[in-house]
């Protein structure tokens, strides 16, 4: 599959059309969770990078350092972010602490994220600040740190531009399989991922992105922040952390910009369809909503047909919805549905597939993502590495100028994911009728009586199941005490208020899989909400909860004590207190 030909480059960088932008109207602005806003045109961004470009420099820092960013969706993030960019450093945004029931599991994930970078600064501060310092000590005793309050304290300046082969971001992966990595993109794959989407979406003066995505996730910073400044356009940022407390922000400031693109993971359209609250959307105006891209480890046809539901009385169109399918090595998209399409669904046997590889008609609905965007490539090769041919299941592989340059300090995986010039992905797909369809993560894969599965499969049929938090329960393989093969576990998490009810519900748990699956689950656990591990952008980890139940460690976070948050607060502030405010050289 071959997508089409690669748009000339815009702009020689992003950090070009950064500079650029500061002559164009529109800008970013910031809706809280009360709904009160803060707009910073484009020509104030790139003033404000300036004066943190020069700041970073009489820190010491130089051209091709690291600098970490742990900050929530702020002004100060932007100041980070594009002032790293004209110091010709190389910013690394890391999740800030919102979880405060893993805080020490957090802390010690940060630490080795900040060690893998190599960091030599990082940039913090507000109540992410107050809780990061034993992560900044844990990383490195040479770290420097910079509070976010002291990044414009110094007259504007910049370093000369920066050259396309240099490293522009190390973005982590989500890290749903394993680890995350540290994923190195040089300033050529952004500028050509801005270039291919630009040429996707076709901006014009009307339109309005709004984004609810982490700053510190690929489709946040890449497809929202990154996207409407190369553009550029306005752009308007809701906290994650906000959403999820009240996810009608993120309509409410659709209809109040006349918004017409927003992305989403699966879960959130969901979740804004069954928790945003009815007085709250009640006679919002959504037909401005031309694109609303849905880009998921799977793509859920449930939960975009619940939103569509939900708020096609507010006027919005289920055409509306973009399938999309990428991943961070490949800086964000690899494939795009056509726009107006909508929902492109195959029905296919999931019994047949598990069996041999082959697509037939069934009943499992797996959503198309579409094809290759421009410039890129889509590959399905077998087990033999040759490829497969259409309605055939093979393992994607992708080419073209966007792929990673590498796992920053690790040439084995670096080998083993490029090859070629082709990124093997690690999922799974077919092609029908000319279009891509994700079946899953090959590591994922459930093994019973012999046949494949894709976990997605019995997770589906628990999707609207009563008494179970939607989107939170996982399928896993797992090799009973005993037995002569894997078994079919089930773990999920039970609604709030659904406790008591667990026998019941695991009933219904297995009843509803294998009436959808013809497959029995061995056994099924009813778990707290909240127990079943997540990436940060809040993808669930199947390993890491099968490994976890192995263990006996499978529990749900403590909930944070004041006196306990207060002694962590006063850890953070004594190891900051040590740490230099400049890098060591």
């Amino acid at each position: 599959m071959i997508g089409p030909p690669a748009p000339p480059a815009r702009h020689r960088t992003l950090a070009h059309a950064l500079l650029a932008s500061a002559t164009h109207p529109g800008g970013v602005t910031f809706v809280d969770l009360r709904e009160r806003e803060l707009t910073l045109p484009w020509s104030e961004v790139v003033a404000r990078a300036g004066r943190a470009a020069a700041t970073l420099r009489d820190r010491g820092v130089r051209r091709g350092d690291a600098v970490a960013i742990v900050l929530r969706t702020e002004p100060a993030f932007l100041d980070a972010f594009f002032g790293a960019w004209l110091a010709g450093a190389v910013p690394v945004p890391l999740y800030p602490p919102v979880r405060l029931g893993r805080l020490e599991e957090y802390l010690a994930s940060t630490a080795r994220l900040l060690r893998r970078s190599r960091a030599r600064l990082v940039i913090s501060g507000g109540a992410s600040a107050r809780l990061i310092g034993q992560a900044v000590a844990l990383a490195e005793p040479a770290l420097g740190w910079l509070p976010s309050d002291e990044l414009l304290g110094s007259t504007a300046w910049r370093a000369p531009p920066p050259r396309p082969d240099e490293l522009a971001l190390i973005q982590y992966s989500s890290g749903s399989t394993m680890d995350p990595k540290p994923v190195a993109l040089t300033h050529a794959a952004l500028q050509a991922q801005a270039d291919a989407l630009m040429a996707l979406v076709a901006p014009t003066e009307r339109d309005v992105m709004v984004s609810w995505l982490p700053l510190y996730h690929d489709m946040g910073l890449v497809g929202a922040l990154l996207g409407a400044m190369s553009y550029p356009g306005p752009l308007v940022l809701i906290a994650p952390e906000h959403f999820l407390a009240r996810p009608a922000l993120w309509p409410r400031a659709v209809a109040r910009h006349r918004g017409t693109i927003s992305a989403a993971p699966s879960f959130a359209w969901a979740y804004c369809a069954e928790r945003a609250l009815p007085a709250e959307v009640e006679g919002l105006d959504l037909s401005s909503w031309r694109l609303a891209l849905d880009g998921a480890e799977q793509v859920s046809a449930s939960a975009m047909h619940a939103f569509a539901a939900r708020f096609e009385r507010c006027g919005f169109s289920g055409k509306a919805f973009v399938p999309v399918y990428g991943l961070s090595e490949a800086t964000l998209a690899v494939t795009w549905s056509p726009p107006g399409q909508g929902l492109h669904v195959a029905r296919v046997d999931a019994g047949r597939l598990a069996r041999d590889g082959t697509v037939a008609p069934g009943e499992r609905e797996v959503v198309s993502v579409g094809v290759p965007v421009p410039g890129a490539e889509v590959e399905l090769r077998g087990q033999d590495g040759q490829p497969v041919g259409p309605g055939r299941l093979g393992r994607i592989w992708v080419r073209g100028p966007s792929l990673l340059r590498e796992v920053l300090d690790d040439a084995a995986e670096t080998a083993r994911l490029l090859q070629a010039g082709w990124l093997d992905t690690g999922d799974l797909g077919f092609e029908h009728a000319g279009q891509l369809f994700v079946h899953g993560r090959a590591k994922d894969l459930v093994i019973v009586n012999g046949a494949n599965h894709s976990p997605q499969e019995f997770e589906a049929a628990l999707e609207q199941l009563p008494g179970l938090r939607p989107g939170c329960a996982v399928a896993l393989g797992w090799l009973p005490d005993g037995a002569a093969g894997e078994a079919l576990l089930v773990l999920a998490e039970r609604a709030r208020g659904a406790a008591g009810e667990d026998a019941a519900l695991a009933d219904r748990i297995r009843e509803a899989v294998r009436a959808r699956t013809g497959v029995a689950p061995r056994e099924v656990h009813l778990l707290a909400p909240g127990t079943l591990p997540r990436t940060s952008s809040g993808k669930l980890r199947r390993l890491e909860a099968l490994r976890r139940f192995q263990a006996g460690q499978l529990a749900p976070p403590a909930a944070p004590g004041l006196l306990g948050l207060a002694g962590q607060v006063v850890r953070s502030r004594l190891a900051l207190a040590r740490t230099p405010r400049h890098h060591a050289p």
